[in-house]
């Protein structure tokens, strides 16, 4: 008895040290979380920091509340555009702030748009006189057309600025489609739809390349006369036609190149640079050598946040992949985005409404049911303006014809015109193993499709019928909606990227600006001072418990500690980190398109024309691929 005595003590002892460990735990996790939280008295004077961590995203997926507890879910991280905007905008005239830090060591790009806006912000704080200092290990296009309009540019002197203009390979399927034995029945119109080809080819084909050798080059012409204007003086053609030459001149060291070409300022590690920015903006008491006053970025953000007086103007955000049903915030579910919509105009006082498209398109389903939404709005009498981001192509097209006036930036890639669809069947698959079907049909369409004895003639003119009228559908909503002809909507459709630029020309936008001149020409058409109206998001804010977990899980970058921030990579880190991603975002875009139920307007070749994006279940798919190949 008394053993079970004492082994029950002893029980009851572990119980109540678990109890006490957890709790102190939970404690511990609770003050890191709430002294993580932004802090909008905090702003003193110093410089301003923004470190450009991730992507530029127009909405910021919601992380996984747990994915830092396993080290698992690991995923890449984004930056609200929209954030970085009205920061670097306010910073201009903010006297507290003495200058303006851009930290680019761990930035993965944006699309090309996003890009440009935010170079142009850089650009306006320079012009106000206000020094803006950047840094990085490396510079990549990206991340130096946004640093090139700064006042100093700073680099590693162990790293260096390579460009490599916009392009490159993608995956193709078909053969080893071919080798499985998978049957792709490929549904589609558009001879320029080259979402398809990856599962129906082993190259592009010639119009896939005209197409895209065009947008590639309108792209890059943009990008290089951007940097000449922000640096009129550097000498940008060596490194762009012979990069080999240049580098192997400087003796193999890329920075000193850069210095020699007048693409950087400074050559000096973050210990030099935080000096530096010391001089500018003070250097704190008590912390070592290195750093200096600094504003958080979060902090500067909260203690700015959109005005709340004034008329509303409702701001609907399309962003991400656009799917059948729900999602999360990054991704545009059909019933999420209309629900919110519905909602907003129904509760809230609105004058106007702006639909900020940024979406590769999707589920053709999904884009009409955004698009019936934004319907209702006019049915109430309110104007709507379409702001389209860095993409609105095929789907996002879709949903932005339901506007009165189309903006976009020079370089929004939209178009892309077109849907398919892609119904795998795996007959031939099965046979290999000695496995087939048989049955008995009623009709030419019992059991179909079948995905395991293959499609007959009778489903697959069916569906490809079914595909030809959906894409009439979406030629008579843009005709309509432009003010052309069926006939000529076809022309410049066929499932064709366009730059914003060219899109302009053809009608297919209206005029040129970002968001905030989307919601001052709302102002205008609602009859409003467009300096007294104020923008509302209709969009849904997590939970206390999703914010509490994500500030408890989180990695959050210490802004007013420079020398504590994870440094950069070298170029040799910086390319294979590149290469692994594009892998995981291609094996996870096949993924999704084999699954794909639906008919797709979606401009699947977009993705190559941005930041690569890696979500956890594509990681997770690479892993798996790379044991496999590994053993």
């Amino acid at each position: 008895m008394k053993l079970v005595r004492g082994a029950w003590n002893i029980l009851v002892g572990i119980k109540d040290f678990l109890v006490l460990v957890f709790m102190l735990l939970f404690f511990t996790a609770l003050f890191a979380a709430l002294s993580h939280k932004p802090n909008s008295a905090g702003v003193r004077d110093g410089a301003l920091v923004v470190a450009f961590d991730g992507v530029l995203a127009e909405q910021p997926r919601e992380p996984d509340p747990f994915a830092g507890i396993g080290g698992t879910g690991s995923v890449t991280k984004e930056l609200r555009l929209r954030d970085v905007l009205r920061a670097l905008d306010v910073a201009r005239t903010d006297d507290r702030v003495k200058a303006v830090v851009l930290d680019m060591d761990r930035f993965l790009g944006g699309y090309p748009a996003a890009v440009s806006e935010v170079a142009e912000a850089v650009g306006k704080v320079r012009a106000a006189n206000k020094p803006v200092l950047a840094y990085a290990t490396g510079y990549s296009d990206d991340a130096y057309a946004i640093a090139a309009n700064a006042s100093e540019i700073w680099v590693h002197p162990m790293g260096g600025a390579l460009f490599a203009g916009p392009g490159g390979t993608s995956l193709y399927y078909k053969g080893l489609i071919d080798k499985l034995g998978v049957n792709a029945h490929i549904y589609k119109v558009g001879k320029f739809k080259s979402a398809v080809e990856p599962y129906m080819l082993t190259g592009m084909s010639p119009e896939a390349r005209e197409a895209n050798e065009a947008l590639y080059g309108s792209l890059f012409d943009q990008w290089k006369a951007a940097i000449a204007k922000a640096r009129p003086k550097a000498k940008l053609a060596d490194f762009l036609s012979k990069p080999d030459e240049a580098v192997a001149a400087a003796r193999g060291d890329i920075s000193q190149a850069n210095l020699a070409a007048g693409l950087v300022d400074k050559l000096g590690d973050r210990l030099a640079f935080g000096k530096r920015v010391a001089e500018i903006a003070g250097a704190p008491s008590g912390k070592p050598a290195g750093n200096f006053n600094a504003i958080r970025f979060a902090d500067f953000v909260a203690a700015n946040p959109v005005p709340r007086g004034g008329d509303e103007i409702g701001v609907i955000t399309v962003a991400g992949e656009i799917v059948d049903g729900k999602a999360g915030p990054g991704t545009a579910g059909g019933d999420t985005v209309s629900a919110l919509l519905l909602k907003g105009l129904a509760t809230r006082n609105l004058k106007a409404l702006v639909v900020r498209v940024d979406s590769p398109g999707g589920s053709a389903m999904a884009s009409e049911q955004i698009r019936q939404a934004v319907l209702q709005a006019k049915e109430q009498g309110l104007p709507v303006v379409v702001s389209m981001g860095s993409l609105a192509a095929s789907g996002g097209y879709w949903v932005s014809t339901a506007g009165d006036t189309i903006f976009a930036e020079p370089d929004t890639i939209t178009g892309s015109i077109g849907i398919f669809g892609v119904l795998p069947t795996f007959e031939k698959s099965l046979a290999k193993i000695g496995v087939t079907t048989d049955g008995v049909q009623t009709t030419p369409l019992s059991g179909q499709p079948n995905v395991m004895g293959g499609t007959n003639a009778v489903t697959d003119r069916i569906l490809q019928s079914a595909i030809e009228q959906g894409y009439q559908r979406f030629i008579s909503l843009v005709a309509g909606a432009r003010k052309m002809t069926p006939q000529r909507v076809d022309e410049i459709g066929q499932g064709r990227v366009w730059i914003g630029g060219v899109a302009h020309q053809l009608g297919l936008v209206d005029r040129f600006g970002g968001l905030a001149a989307a919601i001052e020409e709302a102002a205008r058409r609602a009859k409003l001072d467009p300096a007294k109206v104020r923008p509302v998001y209709l969009e849904k804010e997590p939970s206390g418990w999703v914010k509490f977990f994500n500030d408890m899980t989180r990695e959050e970058r210490k802004d007013n500690d420079w020398t504590d921030a994870p440094g950069g990579e070298d170029a040799f880190a910086r390319i294979a980190t590149g290469q692994r991603a594009t892998v995981m975002q291609a094996l996870g875009d096949a993924r999704r398109m084999a699954r794909g139920g639906s008919v797709q307007a979606r401009c699947l070749e977009c993705a190559g024309l941005g930041p690569v994006a890696v979500r956890a279940e594509d990681r997770s798919l690479f892993e798996l691929l790379l044991a496999k190949i590994t053993g």
